[in-house]
């Protein structure tokens, strides 16, 4: 399933196309600056009832034209380098110039697998070599400096987004919303949205995104920004309620003298279903271990 992520890892290309440009300095890639870039139809549909799209799609035209087709891949998938092998070729036979396949990724896993070279044809003899470029927390930046991320706020916003589960993600987050106090909002608004967006599936990042979007942004008055400042809000007040019931999960097991293990405090306190954490709250008064308020008693529905 596409999600939010997903989307905000290559749509930025689209928001931004001159982030390229960017990223291969960064990944050390030979790129020559284009005198114009296109965005171009994703839709890569044959005659055949067989769809395929790739996730963005650019097109550098210059001294040495180029199409750009960027992938965003959230995890390792063994059937992805048969599609994209497909996409190249129907780009090159389509539009006759050299295509570049840019795979962005969120975990250092799934971009280490997508570097790997895949070789298509006999082991004796491949007939083509898949080589795709990947951005990702394995090569990407990590921009933690105000100044650094105002240069480029395209690359800050995707260095923040691949860095997602970086143990610093506040650190770089602050500097991007620093940077974005001193541009106009039409600049800023498409960056605060992909940002959110691309932190979605990290649920602290994406609610630190939220909660500077809050106190550092609080003056653009935006749709996007009000939208973003409302989930925090209400995210926030989830999140308080969900603690409040996790203390006192926690507080009646202790004052019925049970030793509460680290590992039950921690599935107690990290847990956010509210729902969960109430049948939790009325197992904890009656079970005979703190370990048996996650088991279900026979009879409960």
């Amino acid at each position: 399933m596409v999600n939010a992520s997903h989307e905000a890892m290559h749509r930025i290309f689209q928001e931004c196309p001159s982030l390229f440009s960017g990223v291969s300095k960064v990944l050390g890639l030979p790129f020559v600056q284009p005198a114009s870039v296109t965005v171009l139809p994703t839709d890569l549909t044959e005659i055949q009832p067989v769809e395929r799209r790739v996730d963005t799609l650019l097109r550098f035209d210059g001294h040495e034209p180029m199409l750009l087709a960027v992938e965003a891949q959230s995890a390792k998938d063994s059937n992805k380098p048969a599609s994209w092998a497909y996409y190249l070729s129907f780009l090159y036979t389509k539009y006759k110039i050299p295509p570049l396949l840019l795979v962005v990724c969120q975990d250092r896993a799934t971009a280490e697998w997508a570097t790997q070279p895949v070789a298509i044809g006999p082991r004796w003899w491949p007939v083509l070599t898949l080589r795709p470029v990947v951005a990702g927390p394995h090569n990407m930046p990590v921009i933690t400096d105000p100044d650094e991320a105002g240069a480029d706020l395209a690359l800050a916003a995707l260095s923040a987004i691949t860095h997602a589960k970086h143990s610093d993600i506040g650190g770089i987050l602050k500097a991007l919303s620093t940077a974005l106090r001193d541009v106009p909002e039409i600049v800023a608004d498409p960056i605060v949205e992909l940002t959110a967006q691309g932190l979605d599936s990290v649920r602290q990042a994406a609610q630190f995104w939220r909660n500077l979007v809050a106190v550092d942004l609080s003056f653009y008055k935006s749709s996007i920004s009000e939208e973003i400042r409302d989930e925090g809000r209400a995210q926030g007040r989830a999140q308080g309620r969900a603690q409040g019931q996790a203390e006192a999960i926690l507080l009646v097991l202790e004052q019925r003298g049970f030793d509460v293990p680290d590992e039950v405090r921690e599935r107690v306190t990290d847990c956010d279903d509210r729902d969960l954490l109430r049948q939790w709250l009325s197992r904890a008064v009656t079970v005979a271990s703190a370990e048996d308020v996650f088991t279900e008693p026979h009879g409960e529905a």
